[in-house]
């Protein structure tokens, strides 16, 4: 039988990249698929996930939903929860990055990026733990970051709000283990997406991979697989910890 027969798994920021990785990942383990994306460019593509995985045999539906806003993030929990009937994996994936030296760094720009990136787990998280309570059962898996645990100049914005999602992460698992709800933290290094392509610009790929001890930069399926077992009965006594994928850049 598949890990995740007939579970229900949230996931945010879906369309592409990490997200659509984790989606497909969670479906070919037999999970149904609700995900969210924010921008309208990114409808169609969604719509072709949702296809995707639904030639699966699983169930998948997308929103247009923006975690960042918390109304938005209720609306879609309450749609999700009258679709679905319930919600057993949240995976808070939803990430933006405004790189900039802090002198020139805007105030906007830092919003920005706290907004999407950390109040957008609060939002969702403070959601879904409402039915998982209910069913004392549930696993929530936030999307951190190497750069949360170790910085990275010109990141200031982006290093603060993943290592809020940290910090956040453990605290949660403390307040919810007594009903069985874990909470986990996935930290991906540098991963081959679209968020990444700056990475091979002028030699600068080169430069990091003599940092990896694997030798190579991750791919999205990586993190995805990590995504999985976090979701999964495997990782059923693994709660308030942060796996880092980065081929062994932090050791």
């Amino acid at each position: 039988m598949a890990l995740l027969t007939n579970q229900v798994a949230l996931i945010t920021g879906a369309s592409r990249g990490i997200g659509e990785a984790i989606a497909l990942k969670l479906a070919s383990e037999g999970a149904h698929i609700a995900f969210t994306y924010v921008s309208e460019r990114s409808a169609e593509k969604a719509q072709q996930l949702v296809q995707q995985i639904q030639q699966m045999g699983v169930q998948a539906k997308a929103w247009q939903s923006n975690a960042a806003d918390y109304t938005q993030a209720e609306q879609l929990v309450n749609e999700v929860l009258q679709h679905f009937g319930r919600i057993d994996i949240c995976v808070n994936n939803a990430g933006i990055s405004k790189d900039n030296l802090l002198l020139r760094l805007t105030p906007e720009q830092w919003d920005e990026v706290l907004n999407t990136n950390l109040k957008s787990v609060y939002n969702i998280t403070r959601q879904v733990i409402k039915p998982m309570m209910k069913a004392r059962s549930g696993s929530i898996i936030n999307m951190s970051s190497i750069v949360g645990i170790k910085g990275n100049a010109g990141q200031s914005s982006y290093a603060a709000s993943k290592a809020g999602i940290i910090g956040f992460t453990k605290s949660i698992a403390q307040e919810l283990g007594s009903r069985q709800i874990r909470c986990n933290a996935v930290a991906p290094g540098f991963i081959e997406t679209d968020m990444t392509a700056y990475l091979h610009e002028g030699g600068q790929g080169e430069n990091y991979l003599k940092n990896i001890p694997l030798g190579r930069f991750g791919k999205a399926e990586d993190v995805a697989n990590v995504v999985l077992f976090l979701a999964s009965p495997l990782s059923s006594y693994v709660t308030g910890q942060v796996i880092s994928v980065c081929g062994g850049l932090l050791m």
